[in-house]
Formats: structure tokens, C-alpha cells, sequence
């Protein structure tokens, strides 16, 4: 028994059996329902409760590894999802936040409780340590037993709420992810090519450059066949009537290059054996965030980029489009000159899963430092600076990015870490707070976490038609919590829960921080 105690006092083999234990039950399924990586916070609970403790500095460690890699995951849709469903995730997130401080409101002249007391449940109730902190400098120390009191369910209910919210509202998650792809791949149409024969007398004995026929149109042509010669076109190549051309674009750009040049027809430019096509991996650092004019592959190689494909997603390239590690490139170039087209974009593919450290530190250090000086806070500090670096990409010579690989792992390992180290402090108070305080403040607390969110997906779904992992990511952000947006990651490929978290945090932690200062003045 001594030996079992010297273990468990050693921080890491504690942290390690708990994970080792959590993984082991969150992989058995129940109705098609298992806990995944969630169960670390329900053994962490029971480990808590017979008196293991785990350092902080794990907690800390695990949270800033699981943010920072979530927010330079989500970084590049996180600013298109606000542009296109900012106000709806802000109008929810307000829904939430606002529905808690009339729970609290209600308790407090129902049951009488004092406000400080209340104000702290609602802390705990949303797993808000900036809530807290606004709390107990409007009330004072009162505040923090109400966030103890409600906090151990605050972080139970919104992992079990999430957990089971599809299953009740008989969601296909599959389709959500579908859904939600359709949905993000419709900003990008999808693009095709056809063969046209110059028929239009206008163009006749015209540059591409004096027609402008990229801003005409927003199509590429990527080859022309003029006097039985394949070649690829500058934008000093002149068009004539019966040449034949090969357009790249979606279908409504081919529809106006119908129009401006003459008819589709089936037969197809060869490429001459002088030329060729390659998909071309950037991997080069020092591509990365310029444009294809700065590049100039044109006047200086011969290349055309004729195809950009990102995430998954065709874009049709034009002179303004920025260049993004990990991009593939559709490049068609005469053959002496695609070897130093390979050189210039990289195309390495070693490179892409190398993991560089030093970008991954510098962002946490600028992340915590955002946060200890403003009212961020860890949490909000660290995430803004993840997204932000994550759009920018690149500066000077530090990239902002890390294989996708690299991110899976950082973010597993600290979550596991956060919730070990939340679970077994909460297990270490949780009967004792029975105790010390009855039931009634732990329910009123529980409803405080439950009612917000089963209003905001209600309005969710029935007024907005909120695709289910939106709603989820929507939910764990409204409600600031990190372990709920942990519990949800397993349940989906997508990135649908961490776009929509990163967008609703911000947004609820600082109307959370209004809302308390609102109830003092009640």
C-alpha cells in the first residue's frame, strides 16, 4: 500500500495512469456512445477524490499546447466563418451568456442567495477564471465559493451535454460534415476546362493583356494552339481568329469566356513535347505569403500557375493570390525551365511533415504575454495570438504553420494534460462542497450550465438551421469551455467545432465579464 501511495505522490506517474486508465474505458462503447478522451476528467474526478494531486504547471502546459494548436488550425477559416457567420455565432453567444445572468437574476430573488455568492456559480457554472476574476473584485472572496461549488458540474455537464446532443437531436454527424464541406467548398466553385476556338473578330490580333482578360472573365487560359504550335501564353500573347485555347476557371468564368472569345468545342490542344504539367508541393519558406506577380514566373521561367488547390479546395489563381505552405500548385512550364520552378516552390514533401519548435514556442510566449496584460486572460491571449499568426502565415523567416500531423499530437497531449490536472482538483472538493453548502446551490449552478445552452439550441436550430458541429464548436465557446471543445474534437474530422469555437469564445468571455459587472449594480 506504501508503494501504491509513493507512486501516486509522484505527479507523473499519476498523470500517466490516469490517462493510461481514461483511454482504456473512453474506447468502450455504449449504444454507439463512448466517452473518448473525455473519460481523463471523469478518472481524474475518482483519483481527485481519493486525494491525488497533480501540479499546476501540467495544467498550464497542457492548456496553452491545446489552444495555441487550435487556434493555428482554425486560424485561416477562423476569419472567413467570422466574416460570413459572425453576427449569427454572436447573436447565439449573447443568447447564452444573457439567459445565465436571468438564471441568476431569478435565484436571487427567488431564494434569496447573495449576489456575490450567485455571481461566482455563474463563474463556475460557464468555467470562466476571467468571469471569476470579475467577480471577485465587484464582491469580493464570497465569489469563489460559488464558482467552487458550481464549476466541478459547469465542466461535467457541458462535456456530457455535448457529448450526447446528437444522439437527442438524432443528428447524422456524417452529413453534418458533408453538409458543412458543401457549404465551405460553394465559397470556392468548383473548376473545369474547355477548348475554345477564337471565332470573335473583336479579339482579333489582341494581347491578353489588352483585353484584360483575367479581370474580364476570372478565367486562366492555360495553352494556346495557334498555326498547329501548342504553346503556353504570357500576358503579351497575342490572340487570333481560329486559334484554339484551353480556359481554366469555374463555370460562370468559362460562360463569360464563351462571350468574349467564340465557341467550345470537343477537340483539345496537345501539349508539346517542349512543355509540361506538374502538381507542385510549396514547401520553400521563402514563397510563402508572396504573390504569383511578385513571383513572375512568367517573364522569368515560362510557367503559368494555372490551378491553386488548398485544403481540398480548387481556386482559380490570379496575380494577386498569395502563396500558402503546404499549397499545391498546378504549374505548366517548358520542361529546361520546370526543374527551377521544383527549386523555387520547394515540393518537398519531407519538409511538410517536419515540425519546427521554435515558431510553436514563440507564438505561446506572445500568447501569454497578450494575455497577462490585457483582459484576455491565458486562455484568450493564447488563442488570439494562435489565429493571427495562423492567417498571417509567415513572418520574415518564421513560418506560423506545423504539419498536420505535429498539431494532432501537441493538441491531444495537452488536452489530456488540462483535463487530468481540472478533474483530479475538482475531485478533491467536490463531496466536501456537499457538505459545506447542501444540494440547492450545486443544482442551482447545474441549471445555470444546462438552461443557456438548451436555449441557444433551440434558437440555434429551429430560427438559424445551425449545421449540428457548428453548433457544438458554438456551444463549447459560448460556454468558455476548453474541455467541452476537447470532448467534441474526437467526434468529428472536421474542423467545423474548432472554427466555431474560436469565433464564440471571445465573444461570450467578454459579455460574460459585462454581465457580472451588471449584476453588482443589481
Amino acid at each position: 500500500m506504501n508503494i501504491v501511495q509513493s507512486l501516486l505522490s509522484e505527479g507523473y506517474f499519476a498523470l500517466f495512469l490516469i490517462i493510461a486508465i481514461a483511454y482504456i474505458i473512453g474506447r468502450i462503447k455504449i449504444k454507439g456512445v463512448s466517452l473518448d478522451v473525455s473519460a481523463v476528467i471523469f478518472v481524474a474526478l475518482i483519483f481527485g477524490h481519493f486525494g491525488v494531486t497533480l501540479p499546476k504547471i501540467i495544467q498550464d502546459i497542457g492548456l496553452v499546447l491545446f489552444i495555441f494548436t487550435i487556434g493555428i488550425q482554425a486560424g485561416p477559416g477562423f476569419f472567413d466563418a467570422l466574416k460570413k457567420h459572425g453576427i449569427k455565432l454572436a447573436v447565439l453567444s449573447t443568447i447564452l451568456i444573457l439567459t445565465a445572468g436571468l438564471v441568476v437574476i431569478a435565484a436571487h430573488y427567488i431564494f434569496g442567495y447573495d449576489m456575490g455568492i450567485l455571481a461566482g456559480l455563474l463563474s463556475g457554472a460557464l468555467t470562466s477564471t476571467p468571469g471569476l476574476a470579475s467577480a471577485t473584485d465587484q464582491f469580493g472572496d464570497i465569489s469563489s465559493i460559488g464558482y467552487g461549488i458550481a464549476y466541478p458540474f459547469g465542466v461535467i455537464g457541458v462535456i456530457l451535454f455535448l457529448r450526447l446532443l446528437p444522439k437527442i437531436l438524432s443528428a447524422d454527424i456524417s452529413k453534418a460534415e458533408k453538409d458543412w464541406e458543401k457549404e465551405s467548398v460553394s465559397e470556392y466553385p468548383t473548376l473545369n476546362y474547355e477548348h475554345i476556338y477564337i471565332t470573335n473578330t473583336n479579339v482579333n490580333n489582341k494581347t491578353l493583356s489588352q483585353l484584360c482578360f483575367r479581370k474580364m472573365t476570372d478565367a486562366t487560359i492555360s495553352r494556346v494552339m495557334h498555326e498547329d504550335e501548342a504553346f503556353i501564353p504570357s500576358p503579351k500573347t497575342m490572340l487570333h481568329t481560329g486559334d484554339l485555347v484551353r480556359v481554366v476557371g469555374t463555370e460562370e468564368a468559362l460562360r463569360r469566356a464563351r462571350v468574349l472569345l467564340g465557341e467550345t468545342t470537343e477537340q483539345e490542344i496537345p501539349l508539346s513535347g517542349k512543355y509540361e504539367v506538374q502538381t507542385v508541393l510549396v514547401t520553400n519558406k521563402s514563397v510563402v505569403n508572396k504573390t504569383l506577380a511578385e513571383l513572375n514566373l512568367q517573364t522569368a521561367y515560362d510557367a503559368t500557375v494555372t490551378r491553386i488547390r488548398r485544403s481540398g479546395i480548387d481556386i482559380t489563381p490570379s496575380p494577386r493570390s498569395r502563396i500558402r505552405f503546404g499549397d499545391k500548385l498546378i504549374i505548366a512550364s517548358s520542361k529546361e525551365n520546370m526543374k527551377m520552378v521544383l527549386k523555387i516552390f520547394g515540393n518537398d514533401d519531407q519538409k511538410l511533415s517536419d515540425t519546427d519548435i521554435l515558431p510553436i514556442a514563440l507564438g505561446i510566449v506572445l500568447g501569454v504575454l497578450v494575455g497577462k496584460f490585457t483582459f484576455l486572460g491565458l486562455t484568450g491571449g493564447v488563442l488570439l495570438v494562435a489565429l493571427i499568426l495562423s492567417k498571417l502565415g509567415k513572418t520574415g523567416p518564421v513560418l506560423w504553420t506545423m504539419s498536420g500531423s505535429a498539431n494532432v499530437l501537441l493538441r491531444e497531449l495537452g488536452l489530456v494534460f488540462f483535463l487530468a490536472v481540472v478533474g483530479t482538483n475538482a475531485g478533491a472538493t467536490l463531496v466536501d462542497t456537499f457538505k459545506e453548502y447542501g444540494y440547492q446551490l450545486f443544482i442551482i449552478g447545474a441549471v445555470i450550465t444546462l438552461i443557456p445552452m438548451i436555449v441557444m439550441t433551440v434558437v440555434a436550430r429551429l430560427i438559424y438551421k445551425t449545421n449540428v458541429l457548428t453548433l457544438l464548436g458554438a456551444l463549447a465557446g459560448a460556454m468558455t469551455s476548453t474541455p467541452g471543445l476537447a470532448a467534441i474534437t474526437p467526434m468529428t474530422k472536421s474542423n467545423a467545432p474548432q472554427i466555431a469555437y474560436a469565433t464564440a469564445y471571445p465573444i461570450a468571455m467578454v459579455l460574460l465579464v459585462v454581465v457580472v459587472k451588471l449584476l453588482y449594480l443589481l
